[in-house]
């Protein structure tokens, strides 16, 4: 198991919530089962295969600033810790 302060290598298999500041990942599969909640992310274009960077950590870690489709949304960590995604840089 990773330790808190280790940085996901690329090719690595993660949630979204465990990328570090300046960090991509591809998006492989959206694991909620909410509906609504599913709806609301899809909406908003994360979909499988869209690339996203992570912009900026909350000073408490939560929420977290990432950067998708030539814009940026704000999501709680709780959200994107349902989001698999391979490290890509």
């Amino acid at each position: 198991m990773k330790s808190k302060h280790q940085k996901n290598k690329i090719g690595d298999y993660t949630s979204l919530s465990n990328l570090k500041k300046g960090q991509k990942g591809k998006v492989l599969s959206l694991d909620i089962q909410d509906r609504h909640m599913r709806r609301k992310l899809l909406d908003m274009g994360i979909t499988e295969g869209v690339q996203i960077k992570i912009k900026k950590i909350a000073p408490l870690g939560d929420p977290i600033d990432i950067e998708l489709r030539g814009y940026e949304l704000c999501i709680r960590k709780q959200d994107l810790s349902m989001i698999v995604v391979e490290v890509i840089a």
